[in-house]
């Protein structure tokens, strides 16, 4: 499979996308600036990676997503193109409507870096294979508080858009696992169609034992399974 990961000024998890996927993963990888105006072709997957985009200037992703290649990206998605959005990338997916609701600061004022427990809730989107499964990958973020308006989280709910929610080691969902104060312990959703995901934890960082963890493999892997399927 081809993946484009892109690169903004700022962005710091860029080359650990690029080295989890052809690496570890041994798939092909670009590298696309954020200022060329097209994505590469052939392409199966778009990565927007974590970082400071922009050094987090106005708000997290805001400036990022005027970047020429968002406009190619957003493109892609509706042609139907798979793209995961990690940390920063998930909020550039929110600025830039393509996931909806935003990121706002963490509840307790601070920034997180620590590992944390994600249960994922749903095995029949285009990210299957991850259904019920527990895993716990790193955060590192000051802006990862999932919010928005009472009507989108009932449609997030309805439309079953909620793919990963923060639990504790045992896997259950309590306010306590709930790290940033994010609605109804959200740590990642999807689009309606399923192919666009947008998650806060890293799963990047997680995929060699060298490094203490694979559970984040599960996330590509299930990437790649769903490539494989289309």
């Amino acid at each position: 499979m081809k993946f484009a990961v892109l690169v903004f000024p700022g962005s710091n998890c860029d080359h650990d996308c690029q080295w989890a996927l052809k690496s570890v993963l041994k798939q092909k990888v670009e590298m696309v600036w954020h200022q060329d105006s097209q994505l590469p072709s052939g392409l199966d997957c778009v990565v927007v990676p974590g970082g400071f985009s922009y050094g987090d200037y106005l708000r997290c992703g805001a400036i990022a997503r005027f970047s020429p290649i968002m406009k190619s990206v957003q493109a892609f998605a509706k042609q139907g193109g798979m793209i995961l959005g990690i940390c920063n990338g998930f909020q550039i997916l929110t600025e830039a409507g393509l996931l909806p609701g935003a990121l706002i600061r963490n509840k307790s004022l601070h920034f997180i870096c620590k590992d944390i427990y994600l249960k994922a809730e749903r095995s029949d989107s285009a990210f299957s294979g991850l259904a019920g499964k527990k895993l716990r990958l790193p955060i590192a973020h000051g802006e990862g508080n999932y919010f928005c308006d009472e009507a989108t989280l009932e449609g997030l709910q309805e439309h079953r858009q909620i793919l990963f929610r923060y639990c504790d080691e045992f896997g259950l969902v309590t306010q306590k696992s709930n790290p940033n104060g994010s609605l109804d312990n959200i740590a990642g959703i999807i689009s309606k169609e399923g192919r666009i995901l947008g998650m806060m934890p890293h799963p990047e960082r997680a995929c060699e034992a060298a490094l203490g963890n694979t559970d984040g493999r599960q996330v590509f892997e299930a990437c790649l399974h769903a490539l494989s399927r289309a």
